[in-house]
Protein backbone atom coordinates (compact mmCIF):
# COMPACT_ATOMS: atom_id res chain seq x y z
CA UNK A 1 0.00 0.00 0.00
CA UNK A 2 1.15 3.30 -1.11
CA UNK A 3 2.40 5.75 1.65
CA UNK A 4 -0.56 8.40 0.86
CA UNK A 5 -3.14 5.59 1.61
CA UNK A 6 -1.98 4.49 4.75
CA UNK A 7 -4.62 6.45 6.69
CA UNK A 8 -7.98 5.15 4.14
CA UNK A 9 -10.83 4.67 6.12
CA UNK A 10 -11.33 0.46 5.63
CA UNK A 11 -15.43 0.04 5.74
CA UNK A 12 -16.00 -4.20 6.42
CA UNK A 13 -19.05 -5.87 6.20
CA UNK A 14 -21.16 -4.74 9.35
CA UNK A 15 -22.04 -6.68 12.68
CA UNK A 16 -25.88 -6.19 13.54
CA UNK A 17 -26.19 -2.10 13.47
CA UNK A 18 -22.90 -1.43 14.03
CA UNK A 19 -19.90 -0.79 11.64
CA UNK A 20 -16.98 -2.07 11.24
CA UNK A 21 -14.15 -0.22 10.52
CA UNK A 22 -10.12 -0.08 10.05
CA UNK A 23 -7.06 1.81 9.64
CA UNK A 24 -3.22 1.59 9.54
CA UNK A 25 -2.96 4.08 12.16
CA UNK A 26 -2.61 1.69 15.65
CA UNK A 27 1.19 3.49 16.23
CA UNK A 28 4.06 1.95 16.57
CA UNK A 29 2.94 -2.04 17.02
CA UNK A 30 4.55 -5.12 16.13
CA UNK A 31 3.38 -8.51 14.96
CA UNK A 32 6.56 -10.02 16.23
CA UNK A 33 7.09 -9.55 19.77
CA UNK A 34 7.16 -13.22 21.08
CA UNK A 35 10.68 -12.72 19.44
CA UNK A 36 12.05 -11.04 22.75
CA UNK A 37 12.47 -14.88 23.91
CA UNK A 38 15.22 -15.49 20.98
CA UNK A 39 17.15 -12.02 22.32
CA UNK A 40 17.03 -13.88 25.74
CA UNK A 41 18.65 -16.79 23.88
CA UNK A 42 21.12 -14.75 22.24
CA UNK A 43 21.77 -12.96 25.30
CA UNK A 44 22.67 -16.46 27.17
CA UNK A 45 24.62 -18.35 24.48
CA UNK A 46 25.83 -15.48 22.14
CA UNK A 47 24.88 -17.82 18.79
CA UNK A 48 24.90 -15.14 16.50
CA UNK A 49 27.80 -12.84 18.01
CA UNK A 50 30.04 -15.97 17.48
CA UNK A 51 28.89 -16.46 14.18
CA UNK A 52 29.74 -12.91 13.16
CA UNK A 53 33.55 -13.67 14.31
CA UNK A 54 33.32 -16.15 11.50
CA UNK A 55 33.27 -12.57 9.24
CA UNK A 56 36.21 -10.11 8.19
CA UNK A 57 34.99 -6.26 7.83
CA UNK A 58 37.22 -4.62 5.81
CA UNK A 59 35.35 -1.38 5.53
CA UNK A 60 35.96 1.71 7.03
CA UNK A 61 34.40 1.63 10.86
CA UNK A 62 34.48 5.09 10.92
CA UNK A 63 31.82 5.32 7.77
CA UNK A 64 29.62 2.80 8.65
CA UNK A 65 26.48 2.40 10.85
CA UNK A 66 25.61 -1.22 10.47
CA UNK A 67 28.26 -3.11 12.48
CA UNK A 68 28.67 -6.94 10.83
CA UNK A 69 26.58 -8.73 14.08
CA UNK A 70 23.67 -6.09 13.71
CA UNK A 71 23.66 -7.20 9.63
CA UNK A 72 23.59 -11.24 10.15
CA UNK A 73 21.36 -10.61 13.29
CA UNK A 74 19.11 -8.53 10.82
CA UNK A 75 18.95 -11.47 8.60
CA UNK A 76 18.81 -13.90 10.77
CA UNK A 77 16.10 -12.78 12.83
CA UNK A 78 13.97 -12.34 9.84
CA UNK A 79 13.95 -16.04 8.37
CA UNK A 80 13.35 -17.37 11.88
CA UNK A 81 10.58 -14.90 12.46
CA UNK A 82 9.11 -15.99 8.42
CA UNK A 83 10.56 -13.47 6.45
CA UNK A 84 12.85 -15.27 4.15
CA UNK A 85 12.92 -12.49 1.56
CA UNK A 86 16.02 -9.92 1.17
CA UNK A 87 13.26 -7.58 -0.11
CA UNK A 88 11.12 -8.14 3.02
CA UNK A 89 13.61 -5.54 4.64
CA UNK A 90 13.19 -2.85 3.17
CA UNK A 91 9.83 -2.49 5.38
CA UNK A 92 11.73 -4.85 8.45
CA UNK A 93 14.28 -2.22 8.48
CA UNK A 94 11.85 -0.02 9.91
CA UNK A 95 11.03 -2.65 12.35
CA UNK A 96 11.31 -0.97 16.38
CA UNK A 97 10.94 -4.99 17.52
CA UNK A 98 13.64 -6.35 15.21
CA UNK A 99 15.87 -3.22 16.03
CA UNK A 100 15.69 -3.95 19.59
CA UNK A 101 16.84 -7.95 18.22
CA UNK A 102 19.75 -6.71 16.60
CA UNK A 103 20.90 -4.47 19.65
CA UNK A 104 20.82 -1.24 18.04
CA UNK A 105 21.09 1.39 20.78
CA UNK A 106 18.20 3.80 19.09
CA UNK A 107 15.38 1.33 18.12
CA UNK A 108 13.69 3.97 16.31
CA UNK A 109 16.10 5.39 14.22
CA UNK A 110 16.08 8.87 14.75
CA UNK A 111 20.44 8.56 14.79
CA UNK A 112 20.39 8.07 11.57
CA UNK A 113 23.29 10.10 9.75
CA UNK A 114 21.25 10.62 6.26
CA UNK A 115 18.03 12.71 6.75
CA UNK A 116 16.44 9.50 4.21
CA UNK A 117 17.20 7.20 6.53
CA UNK A 118 15.62 8.26 9.45
CA UNK A 119 13.31 6.71 11.02
CA UNK A 120 14.68 2.88 9.95
CA UNK A 121 16.66 1.43 12.15
CA UNK A 122 18.19 -1.49 10.17
CA UNK A 123 19.39 -1.98 7.24
CA UNK A 124 18.30 -2.05 3.46
CA UNK A 125 17.99 -5.30 1.48
CA UNK A 126 20.86 -3.69 -0.93
CA UNK A 127 22.95 -3.64 2.15
CA UNK A 128 22.17 -7.26 3.34
CA UNK A 129 22.69 -8.31 -0.50
CA UNK A 130 26.39 -7.18 -0.42
CA UNK A 131 26.76 -9.03 2.68
CA UNK A 132 25.90 -12.39 0.57
CA UNK A 133 27.73 -11.10 -2.56
CA UNK A 134 31.00 -10.69 -1.18
CA UNK A 135 34.24 -12.40 -2.82
CA UNK A 136 36.47 -14.64 -1.17
CA UNK A 137 39.66 -11.99 -2.39
CA UNK A 138 37.65 -8.94 -1.29
CA UNK A 139 39.82 -6.58 0.51
CA UNK A 140 39.52 -2.91 2.53
CA UNK A 141 40.11 -1.93 -1.29
CA UNK A 142 37.42 -3.31 -2.63
CA UNK A 143 34.42 -0.81 -4.01
CA UNK A 144 31.37 -2.15 -2.66
CA UNK A 145 31.28 -5.30 -0.93
CA UNK A 146 34.12 -5.82 2.04
CA UNK A 147 32.89 -8.45 4.39
CA UNK A 148 34.35 -11.66 3.48
CA UNK A 149 32.98 -15.48 5.35
CA UNK A 150 35.49 -17.72 6.28
CA UNK A 151 34.15 -21.09 5.52
CA UNK A 152 36.11 -22.65 7.84
CA UNK A 153 35.01 -21.03 10.56
CA UNK A 154 31.70 -21.02 10.12
CA UNK A 155 32.01 -25.04 10.08
CA UNK A 156 33.56 -25.24 12.79
CA UNK A 157 30.92 -22.80 14.69
CA UNK A 158 28.55 -25.37 14.33
CA UNK A 159 30.20 -28.12 16.06
CA UNK A 160 30.97 -25.26 18.66
CA UNK A 161 27.51 -24.46 19.16
CA UNK A 162 26.48 -28.18 19.81
CA UNK A 163 29.70 -28.96 22.23
CA UNK A 164 29.15 -25.78 24.20
CA UNK A 165 25.24 -26.84 24.90
CA UNK A 166 25.94 -30.15 26.26
CA UNK A 167 26.09 -29.43 30.14
CA UNK A 168 28.11 -33.45 30.29
CA UNK A 169 29.84 -35.04 28.00
CA UNK A 170 27.92 -38.21 26.81
CA UNK A 171 29.10 -41.65 26.54
CA UNK A 172 27.25 -41.95 22.96
CA UNK A 173 26.70 -39.81 20.16
CA UNK A 174 25.29 -40.44 16.66
CA UNK A 175 25.45 -38.46 13.71
CA UNK A 176 22.97 -38.58 11.29
CA UNK A 177 23.40 -38.13 7.05
CA UNK A 178 21.66 -37.26 4.78
CA UNK A 179 21.07 -35.57 1.33
CA UNK A 180 18.21 -33.56 -0.21
CA UNK A 181 17.52 -31.76 -3.26
CA UNK A 182 17.12 -28.31 -3.24
CA UNK A 183 15.08 -27.65 -6.49
CA UNK A 184 16.43 -24.93 -8.54
CA UNK A 185 14.55 -22.17 -11.33
CA UNK A 186 17.22 -20.38 -12.24
CA UNK A 187 20.71 -20.62 -14.22
CA UNK A 188 22.57 -20.55 -10.76
CA UNK A 189 26.07 -21.91 -10.49
CA UNK A 190 26.58 -25.47 -10.29
CA UNK A 191 22.67 -26.24 -11.27
CA UNK A 192 22.46 -30.05 -13.06
CA UNK A 193 19.22 -32.15 -13.72
CA UNK A 194 18.94 -34.88 -11.17
CA UNK A 195 16.73 -37.72 -12.81
CA UNK A 196 15.35 -39.33 -9.34
CA UNK A 197 14.40 -35.93 -8.44
CA UNK A 198 13.44 -34.53 -12.16
CA UNK A 199 14.86 -30.74 -11.83
CA UNK A 200 17.66 -29.07 -11.82
CA UNK A 201 18.83 -28.57 -8.01
CA UNK A 202 21.35 -28.66 -5.32
CA UNK A 203 21.98 -31.76 -3.36
CA UNK A 204 22.71 -30.36 0.30
CA UNK A 205 24.49 -32.60 2.96
CA UNK A 206 23.08 -32.61 6.09
CA UNK A 207 24.56 -34.21 9.53
CA UNK A 208 22.65 -33.46 12.45
CA UNK A 209 23.10 -35.16 16.08
CA UNK A 210 19.64 -35.23 17.79
CA UNK A 211 17.96 -32.21 17.11
CA UNK A 212 21.56 -30.04 16.67
CA UNK A 213 22.50 -29.10 13.41
CA UNK A 214 26.27 -30.02 12.39
CA UNK A 215 26.88 -29.72 9.17
CA UNK A 216 24.65 -28.53 6.17
CA UNK A 217 27.06 -28.01 3.11
CA UNK A 218 25.35 -27.38 -0.11
CA UNK A 219 26.58 -29.06 -3.19
CA UNK A 220 25.83 -29.44 -7.04
CA UNK A 221 23.18 -32.57 -7.96
CA UNK A 222 25.64 -34.15 -10.36
CA UNK A 223 27.03 -35.88 -7.95
CA UNK A 224 26.85 -39.46 -5.90
CA UNK A 225 24.66 -38.74 -2.56
CA UNK A 226 27.77 -39.67 -0.26
CA UNK A 227 30.79 -37.88 -2.14
CA UNK A 228 32.54 -35.36 0.53
CA UNK A 229 30.27 -37.17 3.23
CA UNK A 230 33.71 -39.26 4.59
CA UNK A 231 35.57 -35.71 4.23
CA UNK A 232 33.05 -33.93 6.61
CA UNK A 233 32.24 -36.85 9.10
CA UNK A 234 36.50 -36.68 8.97
CA UNK A 235 36.18 -33.02 9.82
CA UNK A 236 33.20 -33.26 12.55
CA UNK A 237 34.61 -36.68 14.67
CA UNK A 238 37.69 -34.47 14.83
CA UNK A 239 36.88 -31.38 16.35
CA UNK A 240 34.51 -33.62 18.77
CA UNK A 241 37.24 -35.78 19.82
CA UNK A 242 39.68 -32.82 20.26
CA UNK A 243 36.88 -32.05 22.78
CA UNK A 244 35.68 -35.24 24.04
CA UNK A 245 38.23 -37.96 23.17
CA UNK A 246 36.39 -41.05 25.19
CA UNK A 247 33.21 -40.46 23.31
CA UNK A 248 31.63 -43.01 21.08
CA UNK A 249 30.74 -42.08 17.59
CA UNK A 250 28.37 -43.73 15.51
CA UNK A 251 27.51 -42.86 12.15
CA UNK A 252 23.78 -44.10 10.70
CA UNK A 253 22.79 -43.13 7.30
CA UNK A 254 20.78 -44.71 3.98
CA UNK A 255 21.69 -46.77 1.60
CA UNK A 256 23.19 -43.89 -0.35
CA UNK A 257 26.34 -43.90 1.96
CA UNK A 258 26.94 -47.38 2.15
CA UNK A 259 29.93 -46.69 0.38
CA UNK A 260 33.22 -48.89 0.77
CA UNK A 261 35.49 -45.49 1.10
CA UNK A 262 33.16 -44.06 4.09
CA UNK A 263 32.81 -48.05 6.16
CA UNK A 264 36.74 -48.23 5.74
CA UNK A 265 37.34 -45.00 7.36
CA UNK A 266 34.86 -45.77 10.07
CA UNK A 267 37.02 -48.86 10.70
CA UNK A 268 39.86 -47.85 10.89
CA UNK A 269 39.07 -44.61 13.22
CA UNK A 270 37.01 -46.39 15.90
CA UNK A 271 33.94 -44.81 14.63
CA UNK A 272 30.89 -47.56 14.44
CA UNK A 273 28.33 -46.97 11.44
CA UNK A 274 24.80 -48.17 10.93
CA UNK A 275 23.47 -47.38 7.14
CA UNK A 276 20.62 -48.87 5.27
CA UNK A 277 21.77 -51.32 2.14
CA UNK A 278 19.98 -51.41 -1.16
CA UNK A 279 18.34 -54.60 -1.97
CA UNK A 280 19.41 -56.38 -4.88
CA UNK A 281 18.81 -59.96 -5.90
CA UNK A 282 22.06 -62.06 -3.99
CA UNK A 283 20.74 -60.41 -0.89
CA UNK A 284 17.00 -61.43 -1.43
CA UNK A 285 17.91 -64.69 -2.81
CA UNK A 286 19.65 -65.13 1.04
CA UNK A 287 16.51 -64.05 2.85
CA UNK A 288 14.92 -66.26 1.07
CA UNK A 289 13.64 -68.88 3.76
CA UNK A 290 12.61 -65.87 5.57
CA UNK A 291 10.65 -64.18 3.40
CA UNK A 292 8.05 -67.40 2.85
CA UNK A 293 7.91 -67.54 6.71
CA UNK A 294 6.95 -63.73 6.93
CA UNK A 295 3.91 -64.29 4.59
CA UNK A 296 2.91 -67.62 6.14
CA UNK A 297 3.27 -65.22 9.17
CA UNK A 298 1.05 -62.39 7.25
CA UNK A 299 -1.34 -65.16 5.83
CA UNK A 300 -2.39 -66.59 9.76
CA UNK A 301 -2.33 -62.97 10.93
CA UNK A 302 -3.65 -60.63 8.15
CA UNK A 303 -0.94 -58.10 9.93
CA UNK A 304 2.27 -56.84 9.07
CA UNK A 305 4.39 -59.95 9.85
CA UNK A 306 9.02 -59.21 10.51
CA UNK A 307 11.54 -61.91 10.17
CA UNK A 308 15.17 -60.84 10.51
CA UNK A 309 18.10 -62.68 9.42
CA UNK A 310 21.77 -62.20 10.82
CA UNK A 311 23.98 -62.88 7.73
CA UNK A 312 27.83 -61.71 7.07
CA UNK A 313 27.86 -60.34 3.02
CA UNK A 314 30.19 -59.10 0.46
CA UNK A 315 29.72 -57.47 -2.51
CA UNK A 316 31.19 -59.08 -5.65
CA UNK A 317 33.28 -56.10 -6.56
CA UNK A 318 32.53 -52.53 -4.25
CA UNK A 319 33.41 -53.49 -0.54
CA UNK A 320 37.41 -54.58 0.31
CA UNK A 321 36.03 -57.22 2.95
CA UNK A 322 32.54 -58.60 4.29
CA UNK A 323 30.53 -57.02 6.64
CA UNK A 324 27.55 -57.38 8.87
CA UNK A 325 24.12 -57.27 7.30
CA UNK A 326 20.91 -57.24 9.27
CA UNK A 327 17.85 -58.72 6.23
CA UNK A 328 14.69 -57.50 7.59
CA UNK A 329 12.02 -60.10 5.95
CA UNK A 330 8.42 -58.58 5.84
CA UNK A 331 5.05 -58.84 4.40
CA UNK A 332 2.47 -56.66 4.06
CA UNK A 333 -1.21 -56.42 2.22
CA UNK A 334 0.89 -54.72 -0.51
CA UNK A 335 3.36 -57.95 -0.71
CA UNK A 336 7.03 -58.72 0.26
CA UNK A 337 9.04 -56.15 1.53
CA UNK A 338 12.34 -57.16 2.64
CA UNK A 339 15.16 -54.06 3.57
CA UNK A 340 18.73 -54.87 4.38
CA UNK A 341 21.41 -52.75 6.93
CA UNK A 342 25.46 -53.09 7.28
CA UNK A 343 27.05 -52.03 10.44
CA UNK A 344 29.91 -52.33 12.40
CA UNK A 345 28.70 -53.22 15.54
CA UNK A 346 29.21 -56.83 17.00
CA UNK A 347 26.25 -59.55 17.62
CA UNK A 348 26.88 -59.79 20.75
CA UNK A 349 26.26 -56.33 21.54
CA UNK A 350 23.05 -55.54 19.90
CA UNK A 351 20.54 -58.16 18.16
CA UNK A 352 19.39 -58.01 14.72
CA UNK A 353 15.67 -56.78 15.86
CA UNK A 354 16.83 -53.83 17.92
CA UNK A 355 19.24 -53.11 15.82
CA UNK A 356 16.41 -52.30 12.89
CA UNK A 357 13.98 -50.99 14.76
CA UNK A 358 15.74 -49.29 17.54
CA UNK A 359 18.64 -48.03 15.79
CA UNK A 360 18.12 -47.93 12.44
CA UNK A 361 14.67 -46.55 11.93
CA UNK A 362 15.12 -43.72 14.34
CA UNK A 363 16.97 -42.06 11.70
CA UNK A 364 13.50 -41.31 10.42
CA UNK A 365 13.71 -38.28 13.34
CA UNK A 366 16.47 -36.30 10.94
CA UNK A 367 13.77 -36.07 8.23
CA UNK A 368 12.02 -33.84 10.35
CA UNK A 369 14.58 -31.42 11.20
CA UNK A 370 15.36 -31.22 7.14
CA UNK A 371 11.72 -30.41 6.72
CA UNK A 372 12.24 -27.72 9.36
CA UNK A 373 14.99 -26.22 7.15
CA UNK A 374 13.79 -26.80 3.83
CA UNK A 375 9.95 -25.53 4.79
CA UNK A 376 9.85 -23.22 7.44
CA UNK A 377 13.68 -21.73 7.34
CA UNK A 378 14.03 -21.04 3.80
CA UNK A 379 16.99 -23.17 3.21
CA UNK A 380 15.54 -23.74 -0.48
CA UNK A 381 15.91 -19.86 -1.49
CA UNK A 382 18.88 -20.76 -2.59
CA UNK A 383 18.60 -18.48 -6.31
CA UNK A 384 21.70 -16.38 -6.08
CA UNK A 385 24.12 -16.79 -9.76
CA UNK A 386 27.15 -17.93 -7.31
CA UNK A 387 27.50 -21.44 -4.89
CA UNK A 388 29.01 -19.41 -2.93
CA UNK A 389 26.46 -16.67 -2.05
CA UNK A 390 23.91 -19.28 -1.92
CA UNK A 391 25.67 -21.40 0.90
CA UNK A 392 26.23 -18.36 2.91
CA UNK A 393 22.06 -18.24 2.40
CA UNK A 394 22.01 -22.03 3.81
CA UNK A 395 24.22 -21.27 6.42
CA UNK A 396 21.84 -17.95 7.55
CA UNK A 397 18.82 -20.65 7.32
CA UNK A 398 21.09 -22.71 9.59
CA UNK A 399 21.83 -20.33 12.28
CA UNK A 400 18.02 -19.66 12.44
CA UNK A 401 17.24 -23.18 12.95
CA UNK A 402 20.09 -23.33 15.63
CA UNK A 403 18.46 -20.28 17.21
CA UNK A 404 15.05 -21.39 17.45
CA UNK A 405 16.19 -25.12 18.74
CA UNK A 406 18.25 -23.47 21.98
CA UNK A 407 14.49 -21.80 22.68
CA UNK A 408 13.00 -25.82 22.33
CA UNK A 409 15.79 -27.16 24.44
CA UNK A 410 16.19 -24.79 27.04
CA UNK A 411 13.16 -22.49 26.92
CA UNK A 412 10.36 -24.70 26.24
CA UNK A 413 11.44 -27.65 28.01
CA UNK A 414 8.50 -29.46 29.89
CA UNK A 415 6.04 -26.75 27.62
CA UNK A 416 3.47 -28.27 25.53
CA UNK A 417 5.92 -26.90 22.78
CA UNK A 418 8.73 -29.17 23.73
CA UNK A 419 8.94 -30.91 20.87
CA UNK A 420 7.48 -28.75 18.53
CA UNK A 421 8.85 -27.62 15.27
CA UNK A 422 10.17 -24.50 13.90
CA UNK A 423 7.48 -23.39 12.28
CA UNK A 424 4.76 -24.10 15.29
CA UNK A 425 7.17 -22.11 17.52
CA UNK A 426 7.03 -19.19 15.19
CA UNK A 427 3.20 -19.05 15.09
CA UNK A 428 2.36 -20.14 18.46
CA UNK A 429 5.28 -17.75 20.73
CA UNK A 430 6.61 -15.14 18.37
CA UNK A 431 3.95 -13.92 16.60
CA UNK A 432 2.18 -11.99 19.30
CA UNK A 433 0.92 -8.21 18.93
CA UNK A 434 2.17 -5.49 21.25
CA UNK A 435 2.65 -1.92 21.01
CA UNK A 436 6.07 -0.61 21.45
CA UNK A 437 6.92 2.59 23.36
CA UNK A 438 10.67 4.20 23.32
CA UNK A 439 11.57 6.59 25.92
CA UNK A 440 15.06 7.89 27.44
CA UNK A 441 14.80 5.50 29.92
CA UNK A 442 12.53 2.61 29.09
CA UNK A 443 11.61 0.48 25.89
CA UNK A 444 7.83 -1.50 26.65
CA UNK A 445 5.63 -3.86 25.10
CA UNK A 446 2.85 -4.38 25.50
CA UNK A 447 1.62 -7.71 24.69
CA UNK A 448 -2.30 -8.81 23.27
CA UNK A 449 -4.52 -9.32 26.21
CA UNK A 450 -6.23 -12.02 24.38
CA UNK A 451 -2.89 -14.21 23.23
CA UNK A 452 -3.86 -18.08 24.25
CA UNK A 453 -0.42 -18.91 25.55
CA UNK A 454 0.58 -16.51 28.21
CA UNK A 455 1.17 -19.52 30.87
CA UNK A 456 3.69 -21.02 27.91
CA UNK A 457 5.25 -17.97 27.36
CA UNK A 458 5.73 -17.05 30.81
CA UNK A 459 7.25 -20.77 31.32
CA UNK A 460 9.84 -20.24 28.52
CA UNK A 461 10.87 -16.78 30.15
CA UNK A 462 11.17 -18.44 33.43
CA UNK A 463 13.30 -21.17 32.20
CA UNK A 464 15.63 -19.03 30.03
CA UNK A 465 15.89 -16.92 32.70
CA UNK A 466 17.21 -19.74 35.43
CA UNK A 467 19.27 -20.96 32.62
CA UNK A 468 20.84 -17.65 31.28
CA UNK A 469 20.53 -15.55 34.50
CA UNK A 470 20.99 -11.59 34.18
Amino acid sequence: MEAGCQQMLLDFQELGKRKVVAQFNGGTISTDSGALLLREVEHGRGILKQFSNCFTDYRDQDEIEHTVKVLISQRVYGIALGYEDLNDHDRLRAEPLLAVLCGKADPSGQDRRCERDKGKALAGKSTLNRLELTPPDATEKSRYKKVVYHEEKIESFFIDTFLDSQKEIPEQIILDLDATDDPLHGNQEGRFFHGYYGCYCYLPLYIFCGKHLLCAKLRPSGIDASEGSKEEVERIVRHIRKEWPKVRIVLRGDSGFARDELMNWCETNSVDYVFGLAKNARLKEIIESEQEEAQEGYEQTKQAFRVYKDFVYRTLDSWSKERRVIGKAEHLAKGANPRFVVTSLERDEISAKCLYENEYCARGEMENRIKEQQLYLFADRTSAETMRANQLRLWFSSVAYVLLNELRRVGLRSTEFAKAQCHTIRNKLLKIGGQIRISVRRISFSLANGYPYQETFYQAYDNLRKAYPL
